[in-house]
């Protein structure tokens, strides 16, 4: 290469920085946007304790009503404080939380279990249902 390319090349300053300090440049990072954009996310607002409130990192697959429901259920989420659900097609976003509360204390109910320790707190935040009376089995005469 001629000695005026070489400098004219080595005179961008991307350039110049990629090859003195290829670690320092940016990479590009995955977008946060969903590819299918007309689809609910849900997403988890976990209390992390004295490292604070913040929202809990998750795959694309795992944002799903269902998901988020059994993950909270089997205990992935330490003490979530508030679920929001939201839809970039459709320009929407919302609080979900007493949605969520609900169907994790009706599921519940119906399995004949109690809610799991760690979302005692969300639940009874949240949870708009009024405590059940569940059927008992009769049993013959006594």
């Amino acid at each position: 290469m001629g000695g005026l390319f070489r400098f004219a090349i080595l005179a961008s300053g991307a350039y110049l920085a990629e090859m003195l300090f290829p670690e320092l440049i940016m990479r590009p990072s995955p977008s946060i946007v969903p590819d299918a954009d007309d689809r609910d996310i849900f997403l988890v607002f976990n209390d992390y304790g004295r490292c604070g409130r913040a929202w809990c990192e998750t795959g694309e697959e795992r944002t799903d009503r269902e998901t988020v429901i059994v993950e909270l259920m089997e205990g992935q989420f330490s003490s979530p404080v508030r679920v929001i659900a939201f839809n970039i097609a459709e320009g929407w976003s919302r609080d979900v939380s007493t949605e969520i509360a609900d169907e994790i204390a009706r599921r519940c109910a119906l399995d004949g279990l109690d809610v799991p320790p760690l979302l005692d707190s969300f639940v009874d935040r949240h949870n708009t249902m009024q405590p059940t009376q569940l059927r008992l089995p009769l049993r013959g005469p006594a």
